[in-house]
Order: C-alpha cells, then structure tokens, then sequence
C-alpha cells in the first residue's frame, strides 16, 4: 500500500511544537525564579542556544532518511541493529509513560471541576475516555488524527499568547534591564542547574521526527520545522517568564503562572490555569499517539518486530495495531500508576536519544559522504559539543533511576537477540503493505 505524504512544512512545525510545549511549562517557571531570580528569562534564552546545539547534528542526521522510524533509525542505520534497538527502546517507554503521566495529570486537574473522577469507576472511565479520543481521530486516518494535533496545539497556545499579550499591556510603566549583579549573583551551580532543567524543558521534538514516513519533501521539511518550532517555542517560553517576573516578581513561588493570571484576569486566574494545564496536557497525547504507532511500523520493516505491527489498515492507510497497542499501553499504565517508573527514566533515556544521534552523525559522514543530505557548517564540532551536553545531564542521574535504565536496556537486548535468531523474509516480500 502506497505511503501518504500529508505531513507538509506548516504541520510538521506545529508537530515540533506540540511535542516540545507540554505541561513542563507550567511547572518550570517556579523554579527557575528561585534559581535565578529575575534573570530567568536570560535563562530561557540560554536553554534555547544549548538545544540548537544538540538539534542541529539531530537536523543533519534527520534530513537523510525518508522513512519512518526517526532516532532508532537512524541509531541502527549509523550502528547497527543493537544500538538501534536500545534507543528505540528507551524512546518507545518514554513516550508510553509520558502518555499515562499526562493522562493522569489531565485527570487531577480535571479533578477541581469533577472530583469524582479521581477514585474508582469514575477515574478508570475518564482515562478511558481521554485516551479513546485521540486513539479513534489516528486510526481512522492520518488527515484526522493530524489535524486534531494541530487543533489542539493551537488551542494551547491561546491561554499562553493571552497571558502574555495581557502582561505586556500591563507593564505600561516599562520593564527595566536586568543589572549585572542580577545575574552574576546566584552563582554557577544555580545556573547550571536552571539550564539543565530547561534543556529538558525543551525537548520532546524527537517524537515528531517517527513519523517521517508521512512527511512531504523531508530532507528539506524536517530541518525546517525543527528549527522553526524551536525558535517559536524559545519566543513563548521567554515572554511567559518575562510577564511573570514583570508581573509578581522574583519572590518564591510555588505557582507563580497562577499569581500572574490572577493579576491578569482576576480571581478566576485558577481556573484558567487549570483548564490550560489540560488542553495542553491533551495536546501532548495528541501528538504522541500520531508519533508512537509509527515506531511499531519501522520495527516491523527493519525486521527487528512482527511483521502485523507494519501494516497499514487497508481502508484507513494507517498503523492501526501500533495505534491500538499504543493506547492499550498507556491506559494500563495511566490507570495503574505504573508509569511513575517510566517516568523516573525518562530524563536519562532523553540523554541516550541525543548522544547517539549526534554521534550518529559524525559516522553517517563517513558512511555516506554524499548523501544527499542538509550539512550543517562544523557538524562534527557541534556533534561532540551535543555530545558533552548530553553527559552533563546524565551524570544528574539519581542510582535508582540508572537502575531502572538496566531493565529497559534488558528489554531491548531482549528484542536485539529475538530479531537475531528469527529467520524473516525480506521485508519486500513479506511486509506487504508496509511503509
């Protein structure tokens, strides 16, 4: 079955996008502030420039493949099935508990309006429900589950664009420049530990790169979204924090988006946060149930999963099992509440997605020198830089969460000696119907 190219730049932007802003945001800002101080929004602006340099190897390496797959893909192609298998197995678990994290999240904050939906029957069915939505709108076509993914990111962005514009007619008295002392004073070790926080912020736009199956033109679309959706979100990141420390200061906060809102919009600024927190929630699960399923699909066609996760719906052109096995993962998880360990590993899983696509690079040069690719000027330098930046945050890691990292890599090396041991056909022969 032929593939659908529907993904053009515009969407792919908005891709980026929706997997980059989450519910991160809305718990970041109280931090940095107590990091910083006044200076946070310099922060916003520093994390920014750090994950440029992580994304533009990630952007080379992302421009040579046309199929789907993204960060495992291109870990195999560059290394081998066993490295493929271990990035695509960490990705795979992150993206599944940051579903059910999500799910969850949405749910306690639904919670303020409904409270019986946090116990019992009442808990089990809302999940249900949260998750049938996006499930049904990705399996009966990529048209539908794409543009609830857009809708939804434009949704989430309006509670944010609002409290921005809001802010900056608010400060009509003008906002003074930061003074020397303000950032200087909190010290290396505060601002190493803010940006270290905000790089994680901005991740998540690995997700959008699985389903390059679907993307139109991707050598020169994906370059293009990434960094379009990276400078867009820099932009909402730094106004949002630069409103709130115009608007209620650099005091000690635990909800200083809150204060903010309720100066802005009045005693309902509560509310609003609430419901903003989960249209944006909701917006990440849109988003991760169009990404998610395309990895079953590049398992099967590198002969590394069964061959039924491959194949399309013959009416609906899209991964259907994949989609269904998604959904069945996070609801088990969300309801559950096993995803807090999915969770705990998700920052360090982050790390190996990076290390091994920005090595990547370096050795896909030497691969294929004249692939027909975007070459980023001193690639291998901000390669190794990535690297570096990369093994900073690792190094963050607590033991328990190393340890849980062993089960994932167990569970991929797992898979990595199944595939070995499976005698397939080719993929041309026998995965009919796959990308």
């Amino acid at each position: 079955m032929a593939i659908v190219r529907s993904i053009g730049r515009g969407a792919m932007t908005v891709l980026v996008i929706n997997t980059i802003i989450g519910s991160a945001i809305y718990g970041v800002p109280s931090e940095i502030i107590r990091l910083v101080g006044r200076a946070s929004p310099l922060a916003m602006i520093l994390a920014a420039l750090a994950m440029a340099i992580i994304m533009l190897p990630i952007a080379e390496v992302a421009s040579q493949f046309s199929e789907p797959g993204g960060m495992y893909l291109y870990a195999r192609t560059a290394f081998g099935r066993f490295v493929g298998l271990q990035v695509g197995w960490f990705w795979l678990l992150a993206i599944t508990g940051g579903g059910a994290a999500g799910a969850n999240l949405f749910i306690s904050y639904l919670a303020a309006f409904f409270p019986s939906v946090t116990h019992g029957w009442s808990h089990v069915l809302a999940i249900l429900l949260l998750i049938a939505i996006p499930m049904v709108a990705n399996y009966v076509g990529v048209r539908e589950g794409l543009i609830l993914s857009i809708f939804l990111t434009i949704t989430k962005l309006l509670p944010l664009g609002l409290v921005i514009v809001l802010g900056l007619l608010h400060l009509s008295h003008g906002m003074s420049f930061h003074s020397p002392a303000s950032i200087v004073s909190p010290g290396w070790n505060a601002w190493l530990t803010a940006l270290l926080l905000l790089i994680y912020s901005y991740s998540g736009y690995e997700d959008a790169l699985v389903p390059t199956g679907e993307v139109a033109q991707p050598r020169r679309t994906v370059p293009f979204a990434l960094g379009t959706g990276l400078v867009i979100c820099a932009l909402v990141y730094t106004l949002l924090q630069f409103v709130i420390v115009a608007t209620v200061g650099a005091s000690p906060s635990d909800h200083p988006l809150v204060d903010t809102a309720s100066v802005l919009v009045g005693h309902s600024g509560a509310s609003f946060v609430a419901i903003a927190v989960m249209v944006s929630t909701y917006g990440w699960i849109s988003g991760a149930f169009f990404n998610a399923p395309r990895f079953a699909v590049s398992l099967a066609a590198q002969s590394d999963g069964p061959a039924f996760l491959g194949r399309l719906h013959p009416r609906f052109h899209t991964p259907s099992a994949g989609i269904l096995l998604y959904a069945a993962a996070v609801s088990i998880l969300a309801i559950t509440g096993t995803f807090l360990w999915v969770v705990a590993l998700t920052a360090g899983a982050m790390m190996i997605f990076y290390m091994a696509t920005c090595a990547a690079l370096i050795r896909l040069r030497q691969l294929q020198p004249d692939a027909p690719a975007l070459r980023v000027p001193f690639g291998p330098v901000f390669a190794v830089m990535g690297i570096a930046i990369s093994l900073v945050l690792l190094f963050q890691l607590e033991l328990r969460q190393v340890a849980l990292m062993s089960i994932t890599a167990a569970i991929a090396t797992a898979n990595w000696c199944w595939a070995r041991r499976s005698t397939r056909k080719a993929p041309s022969e026998e995965l009919r119907g796959v990308y």
